[in-house]
């Protein structure tokens, strides 16, 4: 805004132009201004944007812990136990039947280990190459597996720190060390997964054509092209129910028996049981935090439509009926009765009641001896048939009321689009008063502008004047 600083409009020049022109411009932006203006109807929708975002992330939540009770898969969790898991560990997925049985760990997979002999350490090793070829030994004779054999080529200069390097970066399934004993250095090689089929040969080639002179890189060979004997790759091997002897190429065995996946931990010295059986501490869980989620729900629905009496301020939705309208929905479709065949039909009957302000509660004791009834918890929450494909559960009946919520022109895609609206209404009215309020702006400038202009030559005029006189005085006398 323009400003004047010593403008003659006025005795003296002294009226505040500037503060005519503030106080004009602020009228014209009162309907942004005020306490109740556009302004603050902006920051007020705004916060209900977020606001319903957030119970929009809340109710899929709720969702979400509803569909756990809705699918099927919910209901087939299992449990493994070992008697002794420091030997052997187990798993079981979904839908396994109970079942025991004892496992004897005979033999734990291994890896193949190869030593050379020892060299002079920091000397060269002598140029030549090595054939790096995975497979298998057997009665000591080796077999190639599947995988392509790796050639290296070793440099006169190399060391045996120089051959284990380039070993390991050739990604030949084979993994170098250096090992070093009052005899010297020793090149080891492991092989990098453990099972028969990941056994190895390596084999050395001297660059002068001559392997047998006892010089040059053929000299790693002995230990290394043989048959390694106790250092040989193996599978872990075990017994299951004294009879039937099982294999793996690790120490896990995951097709020895049907949905369950055991580990060898140790070698054992006596049978160790397994034990399959229903999990209804999952069932439980799910339950609960069915609930939590629920009570997220509600109670942030409370807090947002609630009035405060002491205060007399209410929540950021008091008076919304649309908020309402979500916090009823929800409440009744908790409250709905279920069309099991079973014992139990509403969620009451299992322990969750609703008390005041529509909070849900657990009744442990209630809870657990319901659980005693597995076939009927089911049946309340997924329905007569059992299979999730109604929406005759409670669970069922959760999750069909959210979806509506939840899905594209629901309640809060409705009620995003709309405060949304409301949003851009009220931004384009802030961009209307201030187009006037510019204007006026302007307006205003312009005018006092050209009266103090005005105003400057009369104040000239004036002086020129009372000069004259002043004269015409003087001439008299």
């Amino acid at each position: 805004m323009a400003t004047f600083s010593s403008i003659g409009v006025g005795l003296g020049g002294s009226i505040d132009v500037n503060a005519l022109i503030k106080a004009s411009v602020d009228a014209v932006k009162l309907p942004i201004t005020r306490s109740n203006g556009l302004n603050y109807r902006a920051e007020l929708t705004q916060a209900k944007i977020s606001t319903f975002g957030q119970l929009q992330s809340l109710v899929s939540t709720l969702q979400t812990a509803a569909g756990k009770l809705a699918s099927v898969t919910g209901w087939n969790a299992v449990s493994a136990s070992s008697s002794d898991d420091k030997f052997v560990s187990a798993t079981a997925i979904g839908g396994t039947v109970d079942t025991t049985f004892s496992v004897e760990v005979q033999q734990l997979a291994k890896a193949q280990v190869s030593t050379s002999n020892a060299l002079a350490a920091g000397l060269p090793v002598g140029a030549g190459s090595i054939r790096l070829e995975v497979g298998r030994w057997q009665s000591g004779a080796f077999t190639e597996g599947s995988a392509a054999a790796v050639n290296i080529d070793i440099t006169a200069s190399d060391t045996l720190s120089d051959v284990a390097g380039k070993i390991n970066g050739a990604n030949a399934g084979v993994t170098a060390t250096i090992l070093t004993d009052a005899s010297g250095q020793r090149l080891m090689l492991r092989s990098k997964t453990t099972g028969e089929e990941a056994g190895f040969r390596a084999t050395m080639t001297d660059a002068d054509g001559d392997d047998g002179d006892g010089l040059g890189l053929s000299r790693l060979a002995a230990g290394l092209s043989t048959d390694p004997g106790v250092g040989a790759a193996a599978d872990a091997q075990a017994l299951i129910n004294g009879q039937y002897t099982v294999t793996s190429a690790t120490n896990t065995f995951e097709n020895a028996v049907a949905g369950v996946t055991f580990k060898a931990e140790k070698q054992t010295t006596s049978p160790i049981q397994i034990t399959v059986s229903k999990d209804s501490s999952v069932v439980k869980k799910n339950i609960e935090d069915f609930v939590i989620a629920y009570n997220a729900a509600n109670q942030a629905l409370n807090d947002l439509t609630k009035y405060d009496e002491a205060t007399k301020k209410g929540g950021l939705l008091q008076g919304d009926s649309t908020a309402v309208t979500l916090q009823n929905t929800l409440r009744n479709v908790m409250q709905s009765v279920s069309n099991s065949q079973g014992e139990f039909r509403t969620l009451s009957s299992i322990g969750l009641g609703i008390i005041k302000g529509g909070d849900m509660t657990i009744n442990t004791a209630k809870l657990g001896e319901a659980l005693k009834d597995p076939a009927g918890i089911k049946s309340l929450f997924i329905g007569a048939d059992g299979s999730a494909t109604t929406s005759d559960g409670v669970a069922e009946k959760v999750k069909a009321a959210t979806a509506s919520l939840l899905n594209s022109g629901g309640f809060f895609s409705s009620k995003d689009a709309q405060l949304k609206d409301v949003l851009d209404r009220n931004t384009k009215e802030i961009a209307r008063v201030n187009a006037r309020a510019q204007s006026t702006e302007a307006l205003l400038t312009a005018r006092y502008t050209a009266l103090d202009t005005q105003m400057s030559k009369l104040n000239g005029l004036n002086a020129y004047i009372a000069q004259q006189v002043t004269a015409w005085n003087n001439a008299k006398n």
